[in-house]
């Protein structure tokens, strides 16, 4: 069943807020099965939105609206939609008592009676948290179904009225697993997996990039979700055979998550040295409940005194070699370890920008340094992006190193 989404608003073309409800709708219309592939934002325009209603009805079964519900006349969805099935807009005495309760201690204007008007035939959905409630029209083989523009009114409606509704109309669900990738780039990913996405039918493989990491979305459609599993799981298996350990999770979950059991798991006590990223390692690692276990001491060494004072990186190596370099990363992460007695030291530092970068030394040079095992890795980096970029994208790639890392580790007593 093929379904669209129409978002009713000039305020959403205007960028004054954001559509949060076409997303929130397309997650939920994936999960009962629904293909969507058509979402239109129009203003409060009677003739744009008859427009874009009669498209969306030659592409689709089924149309959600939100917004345009309300009491003043640019509110035009019901109107509007009422028009295209030919029905005549009748009062729904049930709605209006419960307007004029809401408004019993306040004075309700005359536009107002205006919410509860509904086109004849139409199943009513009740708001809880707002005055305008929603409806259900079918006619023709055709489904509209109209919702207010508040997120927060427009979700628990969906999910205790839509939701259950459409679930009828469908006898297949869509279920996706997310495989999280990182250490190899967009392209290159799907050029290792190519021979499976150039064969896929059901279920469907969907690449995409997102804050320096790689996500494949494997897609199937079955009655339920164990038939779905069935599909999905040989298809990931082989992604993970071909990417190995470049696949570091499933689902939600954080590399920060993944680097805190293990540690946890394997009773390594950490310590961490941030120059360029300014606690944002440390940030991530105590974002996981119970890494307090493991986690001994993070400090942020953004000056060259406090590397001395507090790393005891030497002032000649810094003198010769500059904060950003390679010595003063090893002197740092060797420092950070002496000092805390830990297991596991992280260091950073580099040019994060938007200034300060030369020839010899540009923008988005970092040096990354971890010791574990009594060996102490330096790595190079150079990243591209504005300064927040920079910082975001040398906390996963340490995060990452230390992790592929801890793999390789035996469990500490």
């Amino acid at each position: 069943m093929k379904a669209e989404i129409i978002s009713v608003g000039t305020e959403l073309l205007l960028g004054d807020i954001v559509n949060t409800n076409a997303q929130f709708i397309s997650q939920k219309l994936s999960e009962l099965g629904f293909d969507v592939y058509y979402q239109t934002t129009v203003g409060d325009n009677e003739e744009r939105l008859k427009k874009a209603i009669k498209n969306a009805f030659e592409r689709a079964d089924l149309i959600i609206t939100t917004g345009g519900l309300g009491p003043t006349k640019d509110d035009l969805t019901k109107e509007t939609i009422a028009k295209y099935f030919n029905k005549k807009l009748i009062l729904h005495n049930e709605s209006f008592d419960k307007l004029k309760f809401f408004f019993k201690d306040k004075k309700m204007t005359e536009n107002n009676k205006k919410q509860c008007y509904f086109p004849e035939g139409a199943t009513i959905i009740q708001n809880k948290n707002g005055t305008a409630p929603g409806c259900i029209i079918e006619k023709n083989d055709k489904i509209a179904i109209l919702l207010p523009g508040p997120p927060k009114e427009m979700k628990p409606m969906f999910l205790n009225t839509v939701f259950p509704y459409l679930k009828k109309q469908t006898n297949e669900i869509l279920f996706s697993k997310i495989l999280r990738v990182i250490g190899v780039g967009e392209s290159e990913a799907e050029t290792l997996i190519k021979s499976l996405i150039e064969n896929q039918n059901n279920p469907t493989i969907a690449p995409y990039a997102k804050d320096g990491e790689m996500f494949f979305r494997i897609t199937a459609k079955a009655k339920n979700k164990m038939e779905a599993l069935e599909l999905i799981n040989p298809i990931s298996k082989k992604i993970k055979d071909i990417l190995k350990n470049n696949v570091y999770a499933e689902g939600n979950t954080p590399i920060e998550e993944v680097v805190a059991k293990l540690l946890i798991e394997k009773n390594l006590k950490i310590s961490v040295a941030e120059s360029c990223t300014g606690g944002m390692v440390s940030s991530k690692l105590i974002n996981y409940p119970g890494i307090s276990s493991v986690f001994l001491e993070g400090i942020v060494t953004y000056s060259n005194e406090s590397k001395i004072n507090r790393l005891n990186v030497s002032k000649k190596t810094l003198e010769t070699y500059g904060a950003i370099s390679k010595q003063v990363a090893k002197e740092m992460v060797e420092g950070i370890v002496k000092n805390s007695n830990s297991n596991i030291g992280l260091s950073t530092t580099g040019i994060a920008g938007p200034s300060g970068g030369t020839k010899e030394k540009p923008v988005g040079l970092v040096y990354i340094g971890i010791y574990i095992n009594g060996k102490t890795i330096i790595k190079k980096l150079n990243l591209h992006g504005n300064r927040e970029k920079i910082r975001s994208r040398t906390t996963k790639i340490i995060l990452d190193q230390l992790r592929r890392e801890l793999i390789k580790t035996k469990v500490h007593s």
